[in-house]
């Protein structure tokens, strides 16, 4: 396989397109990071590839190819991300409320659905989430297993709120408006530094600093 473009260089590597004969894929290599960095680089990618294949048998998520110490290769998928394509139909937001529940069934959070990007309107239509780097595959569907699990929820609510939310039931208003006690936690006190960290030490924003989730030109 050969380089086609690089998506993201940062702190915990690189991330590029690869392609041959066979299409495209998906490549994170943490070689490149910094020194300081690697062993945490290194640590995420393990982690991403335990729950890459957790969730193997689920359909619109990325399917594990090759992982090695400092790489993992994953399927390429083709889509938009979602601040590009604006799904305005309910069906699209069914859908990905139903991939949820599996990743769920299999004992995973996604952990960062917050992130626009993270969630690509493929060309049929249908959701596809992307970037696992810290998702969790849990060994019990324990209390904090419970709560994560309620925040992938209300972060995929606000997408829609964003984007149709004349198709808000009462039921998902009511936990729009009920964010979990640590959530609330964590927006006065750690994400303020993750702002600074991010957007003005980076140069990202929630919807950016992840190219490699979206459809290339």
């Amino acid at each position: 396989m050969t380089k086609e473009k690089l998506l993201k260089k940062d702190l915990f590597g690189e991330v590029w397109v690869l392609t041959s004969q066979d299409g495209r894929a998906i490549v994170r290599d943490t070689a490149p990071a910094p020194g300081w960095t690697r062993w945490l680089a290194r640590a995420l990618l393990r982690r991403e590839a335990r729950v890459l294949r957790a969730v193997s048998g689920i359909a619109d998520v990325p399917r594990i190819e090759r992982v090695a110490r400092d790489r993992l290769e994953r399927a390429y998928i083709d889509g938009a991300p979602m601040q590009e394509a604006r799904p305005e139909d309910p069906a699209f937001f069914r859908a990905a409320a139903r991939l949820l529940r599996r990743l769920h069934a299999a004992n995973v959070v996604h952990n960062d659905l917050a992130k626009e990007p993270n969630i690509l309107v493929q060309p049929s239509g249908r959701p596809a989430f992307i970037d696992f780097q810290l998702a969790w595959a849990a060994p019990r569907r324990n209390a904090l297993f419970r709560l994560l699990a309620y925040e992938d929820l209300r972060h995929l609510l606000k997408h829609k709120r964003t984007y149709c939310p004349q198709e808000l039931t009462a039921r998902e208003r009511q936990i729009l408006s009920n964010p979990s006690l640590p959530s609330r936690a964590f927006r006065r006190t750690v994400k303020p530094l993750y702002l600074l960290i991010t957007r003005r030490l980076l140069g990202w924003s929630d919807r950016e600093g992840a190219a490699d989730r979206g459809r290339l030109p």
